[in-house]
C-alpha cells in the first residue's frame, strides 16, 4: 500500500500493502540459540527490548544478515525479531527513528494488512460457533451492496469476490497522493471499487482488493453487534497477548514511535502521520511493535486460536487452483493461485510459510511463520531517500529464512 510520485508508481506500491501471494508450511529442526530479552522499561510491564548479549550462533547470523541488508538497501531503520517455538533467537533494532534518535525494538509502527489475518481468524471462529457459514451470502448484513446475493463471507476473506481494488483506481490514487492527511470513509473507498464492473463472476477467479476487507469488517460488525476494534481485541489480540497492537481512529501512533519517510510524492519527506484511514475500515487500522508482530506470526500462523479444520481452511479456503487471466481480467490482476503460492483467508501462503507483508507510506514490514519448525520471523523497515522501491523488510526476512531454513524458501515475489 505505498503511494508514489506518479499514478503508475502509486498504484504499484500501494498494492503491496494488502498482499500478493505467499505462505507457510515447513521442514527440519532449528537450534534455539539466544538469551531471553531483558526486562522492560516501557509502560504497562515487560515490553520489547534487545536480546541480551552475547548472542547465540543463530542470533549472530540473523543480526549479521540484517546489518548487511540495511547497508545494501540504504535503510533508515530496521527492527527484527526471530523466535523458535516462541523462544527468542534475537530481537534488535538498527539505525535511527529520526535524526539523532536511535531506533529501538519497542517503537511502534503501522501494520496495515496484518489485520487481515486477524479478520480471517476471527471469521473462522464465528463459523466454528455456528453463528455464520463461510458460504453465507452477505445481503443479510450488507443489503445495499451490489451483487450481495452472490458474494459470500468466504469470497470477501479470500479475495474472490471480483471487486476492483480501489487503490489501483487512478482517480483514487490522484486524490490520495495530493491529500495524504485526508480522512476517508468506507463508503468513499468502496465507491471507487463499485464504479467498475466486477472482474469476474464472484467465486470463479482470484484478484486482490482492499474493498473485500472493508466490507468484511462491516459484515462482522453487523453479525456480532460489536465494533471491530473491540471484536478483534476479544477474539485475537487479547488471547494472543498482543498488548502493543491496537486500532487507532486517528493518524496518531502510540509512543514510542518509529518514524517513517518516503519519496512516494517525488520529494523525500516524513510520512509518519499521514492518515492511514484509506488502508481499511475504521476500527481495523492497527499499529504494533516488532515483538507483537513476531507473536502474531506465531499465533496466527500456527492456528493457535482455531480448530485443526478451521486452520486448514485459513491456509486454503478454496483459492488453490483459482486465478488466471481472462478476456476481461489481465494476469497482473487475476493471479494464478498454486499450492506453493496462494492467498488464504487473510493470509498469504508461500512454500508453507504463513505471511502478511504490509508496505505503505514509508513503512514496510513482514510477519512470517513456518509451522514445521515453529519458526517466526518479523521485520520492520523504514526508508532513506536512496532506498530501492519495494518492501525491503520482506527482502530481509527472505534472507533470514534462507539461512535458518534453507530447504523452505520464502520467496514472496
Amino acid at each position: 500500500m505505498t503511494l508514489a510520485s506518479s499514478t503508475t508508481r502509486s498504484r504499484a506500491s500501494v498494492r503491496a500493502c494488502g498482499a500478493l501471494l505467499s505462505a507457510a508450511l515447513l521442514a527440519a529442526a532449528l537450534q534455539t540459540a539466544g538469551a531471553a530479552p531483558a526486562s522492560a522499561t516501557a509502560p504497562g510491564g515487560p515490553d520489547c527490548v534487545r536480546t541480551e548479549r552475547p548472542l547465540g550462533g543463530q542470533g549472530r547470523q540473523v543480526l549479521d544478515i540484517t546489518r548487511r541488508a540495511k547497508a545494501e538497501f540504504r535503510l533508515n531503520a530496521v527492527q527484527v525479531r526471530v523466535t523458535v517455538d516462541g523462544r527468542d533467537v534475537v530481537t534488535d533494532a538498527l539505525g535511527e527513528s529520526m535524526t539523532g534518535v536511535p531506533a529501538e525494538p519497542g517503537m511502534h509502527f503501522r501494520a496495515g494488512s496484518v489485520v487481515f489475518s486477524y479478520l480471517g481468524t476471527a471469521l473462522l471462529q464465528l463459523v466454528e460457533e455456528g453463528k455464520v457459514g463461510l458460504d453465507d451470502t452477505v445481503e443479510r448484513w450488507l443489503p445495499d451492496l451490489p451483487h450481495a446475493d452472490r458474494i459470500t463471507l468466504r469470497m470477501l476473506g479470500n479475495a474472490t469476490s471480483g471487486l476492483h481494488d480501489y487503490v489501483t483506481d487512478p482517480k483514487f490514487g490522484a486524490v490520495l497522493e495530493t491529500h495524504p492527511f485526508r480522512q476517508w470513509t468506507p463508503e468513499e473507498l468502496v465507491g471507487y471499487s463499485l464504479s467498475h464492473p466486477l472482474w469476474y463472476k464472484p467465486g470463479t477467479n482470484w484478484s486482490y482488493s482492499h474493498a473485500n476487507f472493508v466490507l468484511l469488517v462491516a459484515a462482522l460488525e453487523k453479525i456480532t453487534g460489536t465494533p471491530i476494534d473491540q471484536f478483534l481485541r476479544e477474539r485475537v489480540t487479547g488471547p494472543l497477548g498482543l498488548r502493543n497492537t491496537r486500532n487507532n481512529f486517528t493518524p496518531a501512533i502510540p509512543g514510542p514511535v518509529l518514524h517513517s519517510f518516503t519519496s512516494d510524492r517525488g520529494l523525500y519527506e516524513e510520512s509518519t502521520f499521514w492518515n492511514p484511514s484509506w488502508t481499511t475500515a475504521p476500527g481495523a487500522v492497527i499499529t504494533t511493535h516488532i515483538c507483537d508482530l513476531a507473536r502474531s506470526a506465531q499465533g496466527i500462523g500456527s492456528g493457535e486460536l482455531l480448530s485443526p479444520s478451521s486452520y486448514r481452511t485459513l491456509l486454503d479456503p478454496g483459492t488453490v487452483g483459482l486465478g488466471g487471466a481472462t478476456k476481461k481480467c489481465p494476469a497482473t490482476v487475476c493471479v494464478k493461485q498454486t499450492e506453493d503460492r496462494h492467498f488464504g483467508l487473510g493470509v498469504i501462503v508461500v512454500n508453507d510459510w504463513v505471511i502478511q507483508n504490509p508496505s505503505f507510506s514509508g513503512y514496510a514490514a513482514i510477519k512470517a511463520y513456518l509451522p514445521s519448525k515453529r519458526l517466526a520471523i518479523a521485520v520492520s523497515a523504514t526508508k532513506t531517500a536512496k532506498t530501492p522501491d519495494g518492501n525491503m523488510a520482506q527482502q530481509i526476512a527472505e534472507r533470514i529464512a534462507a539461512r535458518l531454513s534453507p530447504d523452505d524458501p520464502m520467496t514472496v515475489g
